[in-house]
């Protein structure tokens, strides 16, 4: 028989297994708390991306018709634990637009227990919908209905949640800031640390410094990658001098490339894009290292040719490449120097760099999700790494297909895509 209870009531529930179902389409987690009411770490949160504690008390499982399932064994449930919160939340829009929100205690022999429905919802985001809690020897149920207007953020940060900054939700409609670019003033060059790798068909490096990752030798396959707009290839274009120069290459599908560059020099090394009137327009290289190497990103303008200004103190090596030939990340470590061009596709998670330059190491990234138009780039999105010197960074990236660009780094770096704490995990909704 169905006990209903209205906001702030209680009652007693067998100690026993219960299955605790939340309706209607909300994102559903559990926390298990002590008895101040706060967690006692990253495992304490039960949710679709961790989905069963690891005493195995409780767990979560998703059911039909936007019912979540949260089993519960109460009898199992640690000393430690005098609280089990169940939290709704939405990804889109409030509380109040979700129907029939509420959440009923099933027992055993599958009869109703108790349960309890929100009526009251209003513009938060995110709910402690009820609490099963110790009381006088057995459990209690009580129905909560907190709701909080900061979302799950607010609601973590008050059970105890350690909450990273990078962790906090950017409305999709913020303005972008631009990153404010500092550059050191010119020092001494000095030799970069060595790191292997060579140009594939380049001169030897008495001529011309090594390049690191090689460069494939032919056209790279298209990528099998979901919202990859960018499937036009080339073979490709291979350029070589000496000194001051303009980089020039026709033909090429409008869009996004890759340029590998490296100059054998101990002075001044810049690269600017050119407008179709010879005039400098994006500062992509600035830079007084010995041996300079990168990859840059360059966009094609829809008439098929590229230039770029070189002021370069000794011979170069370029070539010209697909954007397909973008590096990919993951978990093992990947080593570079200078500016990049990387690619991961999948879920949420942190991209963490080591650089071990002294002068500025400058991240962004673009969503290529939904986006459609091969000949441009979308807008870089915020957050952003610019920092100055040796330092680890971490940047965080959305889910699906999001390239991560290198601008700036004048020296040697290490990146490699790491798991994600359970509490970034579950504020950014990411999926077991």
């Amino acid at each position: 028989m169905l006990r209903g209870l209205i906001k702030g009531d209680n009652a007693f529930v067998p100690t026993t297994a219960l299955r605790v179902a939340v309706r209607n389409d909300v994102d559903v987690a559990a926390l298990l708390v002590t008895e101040q009411g706060r967690v006692r770490g990253d495992a304490d949160i039960v949710f679709h991306g961790a989905p069963a504690h690891p005493s195995g008390a409780v767990r979560l499982s998703a059911g039909e018709d936007g019912t979540v399932w949260l089993d519960a064994d109460l009898a199992g449930v640690e000393e430690a634990v005098t609280g089990v919160l169940v939290v709704a939340s939405t990804e889109e829009g409030a509380l109040r637009d979700v129907r029939g929100l509420s959440v009923e205690a099933i027992g055993p022999d599958g009869a109703t227990v108790v349960g309890y429905e929100v009526t009251d919802a209003g513009g938060e985001t995110a709910m402690v919908l009820a609490e099963l809690y110790r009381r006088s020897g057995g459990w209690k149920f009580r129905a909560v209905g907190q709701g909080y207007v900061d979302g799950l953020v607010g609601l973590a940060a008050d059970h105890g949640v350690e909450v990273p900054e990078e962790a906090q939700e950017v409305a999709p409609e913020e303005a972008l800031p631009e990153p404010e670019e500092t550059l050191p003033e010119p020092r001494a060059p000095r030799a970069p640390e060595a790191l292997p790798g060579a140009f594939k068909d380049a001169a030897p490096p008495a001529q011309i410094p090594a390049r690191v990752p090689p460069v494939p030798a032919a056209v790279p396959a298209p990528l099998p990658v979901p919202d990859w707009p960018y499937d036009h290839l080339f073979e490709p274009h291979t350029l070589e001098g000496s000194g001051n120069d303009v980089l020039a290459v026709e033909g090429l599908p409008p869009g996004p490339v890759l340029v590998d560059l490296a100059v054998q020099t101990e002075g001044h090394t810049a690269v600017w894009t050119l407008t179709p009137g010879n005039k400098e327009e994006d500062l992509l290289v600035n830079s007084t290292k010995k041996d300079w190497r990168g990859r840059l990103l360059a966009v094609v303008p829809l008439d098929g040719r590229l230039r770029l200004k070189l002021s370069a103190a000794g011979p170069w090596h370029a070539r010209v490449l697909p954007l397909a030939a973008a590096r990919r990340l993951t978990e093992d470590a990947l080593e570079s120097w200078g500016p990049e061009v990387l690619l991961h596709t999948g879920e949420a998670t942190d991209v963490a760099f080591h650089y071990r330059g002294d002068s500025n190491f400058i991240v962004d990234s673009y969503v290529l999700t939904g986006h459609k138009d091969p000949a441009k780039l979308p807008e870089s999105r915020y957050p952003y790494i610019n920092e100055i010197g040796r330092r680890r960074e971490a940047l965080p990236v959305p889910s699906g297909t999001i390239l991560v660009h290198v601008q700036r780094a004048d020296g040697p770096w290490r990146a490699r895509l790491k798991q994600p704490s359970a509490a970034v995990a579950w504020l950014r909704r990411v999926r077991d």
